[in-house]
């Protein structure tokens, strides 16, 4: 049973390691993305950033393996998964996992994510410390740490001898243009997104960080009532940054829905 992994934005494919190693422990074929301009995928020469884009490869992906997937999406990548089952191509995944992301996500946790992104993202930095440094102020619950093997996936160094994050700077310029237009919020409408969700049809597993400030119980609420046949897990102690917080306890909660929904399906 095929499990598609698109990891949220600013990060690669490396963010679900673990995750991964969980899955394939339990008879699941763990496919981990690297979303259009990040990691080792393309940049778009176009700018081409939009979620619609990126939902559009997920089906693509999808399209091209040999039994329909189970999709799980972190922010970026679940924003993508609602977009890619509800508008684009619905009927691609087995079903969708959803890692702290919904259609009505709070202004200022948006705001907080678009900022720390945007503020090195054409400057980058003196070294893997000094970006180590900046992680550890945006992650202050986290143990500050200095530069680890892990840190170099996400940074490249360039000529000019600086570190730059593993990602397009148009991934973000886009966001932040689309963020501005909208007045905060989504760089793709509530309305678009709440509409996409309302025709999930299949199996959904909202997964929130119980920390989050992205994510709020009204948001959850809300989401609920678009699409009542989705589960829903709090994981304690974690902030939007779920699957790195709380690893352990995302991998229970989801393993407990993926092997109730597809557990007749390992293997093939």
């Amino acid at each position: 049973m095929p499990i598609m992994l698109a990891h949220g934005g600013g990060q690669t494919k490396r963010a679900w390691r673990q995750v991964s190693a969980t899955l394939a422990a339990h008879g699941f074929r763990p496919i981990a993305l690297d979303l259009r301009g990040h990691g080792d995928s393309a940049w778009s020469d176009r700018g081409a950033y939009d979620i619609v884009d990126f939902a559009a490869d997920l089906v693509s992906i999808s399209g091209s393996l040999d039994r329909r997937p189970a999709l799980i999406g972190a922010s970026l990548g679940g924003l993508a998964g609602i977009m890619a089952e509800g508008e684009v191509a619905p009927g691609s995944f087995a079903s969708l996992t959803l890692v702290d992301i919904a259609p009505q996500m709070e202004a200022g946790g948006v705001a907080r994510v678009v900022s720390f992104m945007a503020a090195h993202a054409r400057e980058g930095f003196a070294s893997p410390d000094e970006a180590a440094r900046v992680i550890s102020e945006y992650l202050p619950h986290r143990p500050g740490r200095k530069a680890s093997a892990g840190l170099a996936h996400y940074l490249r160094q360039k000529a000019d001898g600086r570190y730059y994050w593993h990602w397009d700077p148009a991934f973000i310029d886009g966001i932040m243009r689309r963020h501005a237009e909208r007045g905060g919020g989504s760089d793709i409408g509530r309305a678009e997104l709440s509409e996409a969700a309302s025709r999930l049809a299949l199996p959904v597993h909202l997964i929130r960080g119980g920390s989050s400030d992205l994510v709020s119980a009204e948001a959850v609420a809300h989401f609920r009532a678009l699409v009542p046949q989705a589960d829903f897990s709090d994981i304690a102690d974690a902030t939007h940054m779920v699957v790195g917080d709380q690893n352990d306890a995302f991998g229970d909660a989801i393993l407990d829905f993926l092997l109730r929904i597809h557990g007749k399906e390992i293997g093939e």
